[in-house]
Formats: structure tokens, C-alpha cells, sequence
């Protein structure tokens, strides 16, 4: 198992090679909490993960380093193992899932790493590289279930502790489990009192499940685009670990996580992977007892593609209220647009689509359905809205799939 003077070695390591990335207040975030935010998504690599896989690296022998390495990865590790082996003259491989994003798998072929690209998720691409490793006879640099990862990423529960006094709850992101194990064993031995959970999405509850099952166990699949924790099997040394030092491992949705993405970039001017959001969405959607303590959330990664991006959010401005769009039967006569946007109008909100149709059989020849799309402010002055519609006679109708 790890121990606190490895992570301190690691720290040590790790001094000249990741940064000790800040540690901001988030006040508008949470108004009614004591928010902090850890930006591990300003890391080097853009992740927590070169703390694990460096660490682990430079501590292999010089007949491991002569095998070259090999790993896998849905693309954080990819770019940690990338940066470690260059910097070390290593040779490396990267099994990656065909679907990562374009821009880690550009990434870490930048970082000098070779790619492999493996059909399916990040569990195929695992067992592509321990086939690799298997003919080759290269050193697998596993990315969480490992001691001397563990002990990389536990440098960021020292860093905490250093940067915010009586720190009282740590939310980590989860997906194998490497970040909140590491995270977990530094600040329960340094301060048992501090609560740490766990956050995994909601497709991909791995840990989540097998920690509330007191047994390991794994997912037949998962779904989620929160693709840095989509994990079907999480690690069996961080299981072990979880149970010991985790207080809770909950789960968000995936509405909820683009929530929170659209939280940061709007509020903190921060960019985070749906990975890396997950602990800031546990915390706005009241996942865990927070209320009251100083918390600090784990902003683990900003590596998301642009165009996810783009789409997260378009859906984090549906979750948030920001965005809807409203359907009305009506009688297509003239002055029925103008009515309808002078509501709108008066609500101070914006029309930014207008469709028409009349296709649907079951309608009267000269009824039709209105669809306006709106930019709004919040759920409030959507419900004022439909309100006001009702009370002018219009009537509105579910949107039909």
C-alpha cells in the first residue's frame, strides 16, 4: 500500500515538473456555500494525471526505461506517460479508445508518444496495451491502479491542505479511482477530520456502486462524455483504498455535469472536461452535505474537444434555464406571430427561432404548431412566460418526439 512519505517523495519528484496549481474561492458558484476550487486543469498537460504517471516513470529502472512503455488511456494519461518519456528519452505507446477526443489524441502524438487506436472504450484500449506489453516485453505504466501513481496524485491532497486553512470537505472526481485514492490517503493521515467523496457520472458508476456494494465489481458498459472517468472497471488496489479513507461516492447526470461546465467558463473563466466538472456539479446540484464547510472541489482536467465543447454548452444552457423552446397549438391567422412575441417581449426575454408546421393529420386545416425558440434567464421567467401565454388563450403543448 502507499504511504504519506511516498507522496511527500513524489512531491519532491514532482517539484520542477508540475505546478502547484492555485486554489481559488468560487463564492459564485455555490452563493450559499464556502466554495474553493483546486485547477488541476491548469496543470501542465492540462490534468492532474503527469503528477501519477511521472512519478511512476522516474522510478523505473534503467532496464524498464530501456524496454520502453507502454499505456493506456482515454487521453490525460496519454499526455502525462507522452511528456514523462520524452523528457526521459523513453519510447512510448498509447493505446487509446477510437473515440477519444481529437484533441488529446493530437496531444499526445505532439508529447512524442506513439498512438494506438483501439475500437470501443477504455477498457479495450486496456487490454490492447497488456497484449502489447505481453509481445513486446515493454513496461506498463498502468493509469490508476498502481502504488506510485497513487502516490503522484496524492501530492494534490498535500497541496490543499497547504493552500486553504481548515479545508473541511475535498470533492474529487472518480473514474478507476487513482486521483481520489491518492487524494484521500494524503489528507485523512494529515487531517482525518476533513470529509473527501467521490463524484463519478451517472453512465459510469463503477466505483460508485461497488463502494456502496462493499464488494468490488464492474460495469458491463458504460455512457457518459465525461470521457476521462469512463471506466468500466475500477481499480482494485484504489477499491481497497476508497473503503478506508472515502466518506461517499455519489453521481452526477450528464445535464448536470454540462451545467456545471457552463458554470465555470461563465463565473470562473475556467475551462474543464466533463471529467474534470463533475465535483463542481456534485456541489451546485446539493449531491452532498455540504452546506456550511469549507469545500474545495477538484477542477481535475480542461482537455475537452471544441467541438463537444459547443455542444455541452448549447445543453448546459437548457439545464441551467438559459435556453428553451416552447410549442403552441394555435390557428395560423394573421397577427398570432406578433401576439406571441410581444409576450415574450414583455418578459424580457428573446425570440431567436420561429417554425412553423403544419403537417401533423390530426389538425384542423387551418390550426398549426408554433415553435419559438428563446433565450432566457432562468427557469422562473420560463414558467412567467408560459404563464402569460395561457392567460392570453394561447395553448401549449408538449414538444413531440
Amino acid at each position: 500500500m502507499i504511504s504519506l512519505d511516498r507522496i511527500y517523495q513524489a512531491a519532491f519528484v514532482l517539484k520542477d515538473i508540475a505546478r502547484k496549481t492555485d486554489l481559488i474561492a468560487a463564492p459564485r458558484l455555490l452563493p450559499d456555500g464556502n466554495l474553493y476550487l483546486k485547477t488541476e486543469n491548469l496543470q501542465i498537460t492540462g490534468s492532474f494525471k503527469v503528477r501519477g504517471a511521472y512519478y511512476k516513470i522516474s522510478r523505473l529502472s534503467e532496464e524498464e526505461k530501456a524496454k520502453g512503455i507502454v499505456a493506456c488511456s482515454a487521453g490525460n494519461h496519454a499526455q502525462g506517460v507522452a511528456l514523462a518519456a520524452s523528457r526521459m528519452g523513453i519510447q512510448s505507446v498509447i493505446c487509446m479508445p477510437d473515440s477519444a477526443p481529437i484533441m488529446k489524441v493530437e496531444s499526445t502524438k505532439a508529447l512524442g508518444a506513439k498512438v494506438c487506436l483501439v475500437k470501443g472504450t477504455y477498457d479495450d484500449a486496456h487490454d490492447k496495451a497488456v497484449e502489447i506489453q505481453k509481445e513486446t516485453g515493454m513496461t506498463f505504466i498502468h493509469p490508476y491502479d498502481d502504488e506510485d501513481v497513487i502516490a503522484g496524485q496524492g501530492t494534490i491532497g498535500l497541496e490543499i491542505l497547504d493552500q486553504l486553512d481548515g479545508v473541511e470537505a475535498v470533492i474529487v472526481p472518480v473514474g478507476g479511482g487513482g486521483l481520489v485514492s491518492g487524494v484521500a490517503y494524503a489528507i485523512k493521515s494529515l487531517r482525518p477530520d476533513c470529509r473527501v467523496y467521490g463524484v463519478q457520472a451517472a453512465g459510469a458508476p463503477s466505483m460508485e456502486q461497488a463502494f456502496h456494494a462493499g464488494k468490488w465489481q464492474a460495469l458491463e458498459k458504460v455512457s457518459t462524455f465525461a470521457d476521462g472517468i469512463a471506466v468500466k472497471n475500477p481499480g482494485e488496489l484504489t477499491y481497497e483504498i476508497c473503503r478506508q479513507y472515502v466518506d461517499d461516492i455519489v453521481t452526477v447526470s450528464e445535464d448536470e455535469t454540462a451545467a456545471a461546465i457552463l458554470a465555470l467558463i461563465e463565473k470562473q473563466k475556467l475551462i474543464a472536461e466533463g471529467a474534470g466538472a463533475v465535483a463542481v456539479a456534485a456541489a451546485m446540484f446539493n449531491k452532498l452535505p455540504i452546506q456550511g464547510k469549507k469545500t474545495v472541489c477538484l477542477v481535475s482536467g480542461g482537455n475537452i474537444d471544441v467541438n463537444i465543447l459547443s455542444r455541452v454548452i448549447t445543453r448546459g444552457l437548457v439545464m441551467s434555464g438559459r435556453n428553451t423552446s416552447l410549442m403552441i397549438a394555435l390557428t395560423d391567422k394573421p397577427g398570432q406571430l406578433q401576439r406571441v412575441s410581444e409576450i415574450v417581449a414583455s418578459c424580457g426575454a428573446n425570440v431567436v427561432s420561429v417554425d412553423y408546421d403544419r403537417s401533423d393529420r390530426n389538425m384542423a386545416i387551418n390550426d398549426c404548431y408554433l415553435k419559438i425558440g428563446l433565450e432566457t434567464r432562468d427557469h422562473v421567467q420560463i414558467d412567467e412566460i408560459r404563464e402569460k401565454l395561457s392567460e392570453a388563450g394561447f395553448t401549449l403543448v408538449r414538444e413531440r418526439s
